[in-house]
Formats: C-alpha cells, structure tokens, sequence
C-alpha cells in the first residue's frame, strides 16, 4: 500500500539586522522589505519556532502493470 502524508507547519524565522538611524516607520518597513526581497536578509533568517498545523494521508491505488508473455 502506498500512503502520501502531507504535514503543515508553520515556520517562524527570526532576523537580527541594523538599521540606519533617524528613519521613520515607513521608511523603516521600506528598508527590511527591501533587505528580504533582495535575498539580502535570507541568510540572517534562523528558524525561531516551528508550530505544527495539521497531518493528513492518502490512499494511493497502486496498478501492477504484469503483462503475460
């Protein structure tokens, strides 16, 4: 029998970066947003916290493809 389980969790990653003096809130979002979308951040991320969400399985049919000769 073969069973496909998918599992779900959620990963939480945390990220200990400097960020410039004097900048206002909106500045500060635009400068993490710009450090994660330039894959600059990724290796600064360490997973903090991995929470379960849920497990399910499938019955997958098999089908024997034995030909007679």
């Amino acid at each position: 029998m073969r069973v496909i389980v998918t599992v779900i969790e959620k990963i939480t990653s945390e990220a200990h970066i400097d960020i410039p003096d004097g900048l206002n809130q909106s500045a500060i979002k635009q400068h993490i947003l710009d450090r994660y979308n330039t894959g600059e951040m990724s290796t600064d991320m360490n997973i903090f916290q991995v929470d379960f969400e849920s497990i399910s399985a499938r019955i997958v049919k098999e089908y024997s493809s034995t030909k007679s000769a």
